[in-house]
């Protein structure tokens, strides 16, 4: 089986080599490590990297900041954020800017590596930990039924075609819907908005327990 390579960025050395021992006693994963931001893109022209473990707090270039930089250079990028209690303040950030999910720097080992496969798998991971941290978030704008219904299929992981089947409608109109979601939760790329969906799921329509992994079936 082919191995996932994983960059691993995080200006404290002691954390960069606790992760690559957690992920290279695993088989599934090729490590790679940086110190600092302004090297991910570097790293990433230099090598496949399926997916960028970042830490949020750094003194060059933090992990919003180069989670901004990596998806307008390369959008299709995964990212999960690692943050502490401190750096809550990011995570909301982060997520808006591309990073696909977010977990605590102290999580569990088996922990790190499932969210890491459920990303690199092309699904959304905001760990349980972490929504704690960020429930003192404005409230959750007010949506149509029909806003609901897109946002709750966004956050399933139906794709645009999936969406306006089940729905009956056009391609065209799920767009313009998701466009206008887009504005209301007030995110600029799609993991983002599924991280708004969360969020306004969580406060609206369903309990917190149906969101655990986002994207699952």
């Amino acid at each position: 089986m082919e191995k996932s390579n994983i960059l691993v960025v995080d200006d404290s050395v002691s954390n960069l080599l606790l992760i690559k021992d957690i992920l290279t006693s695993n088989e599934e994963y090729q490590v790679f490590t940086e110190n600092d931001g302004d090297m991910v893109l570097q790293r990433l022209n230099d090598n496949r990297i399926d997916l960028i473990l970042l830490d949020i707090m750094m003194p060059k270039k933090d992990g919003v900041s180069a989670t901004q930089e990596i998806h307008e250079k390369l959008p299709t990028a995964k990212v999960l954020i690692l943050t502490s209690v401190s750096a809550s303040d990011g995570i909301t950030r982060a997520i808006a800017a591309g990073a696909s999910g977010a977990i605590l720097k102290n999580a569990e080992n088996q922990s790190v590596i499932d969210a890491i496969r459920e990303i690199v798998a092309g699904r959304q991971v905001i760990a349980k930990e972490v929504r704690r941290l960020i429930r003192k978030d404005p409230p959750a704008p007010e949506l149509s039924p029909r806003q609901q219904e897109i946002l709750t299929s966004l956050t399933r992981g139906l794709t645009n075609d999936d969406i306006a089947k089940q729905l009956g409608i056009s391609v065209d109109m799920v767009k313009e819907h998701i466009e206008t979601l887009f504005r209301k939760i007030g995110v600029m790329y799609q993991s983002g908005a599924l991280f708004g969906a969360m969020t306004c799921l969580e406060n609206v329509l369903l309990p917190l327990e149906s969101f655990s992994k986002l994207g699952r079936r």
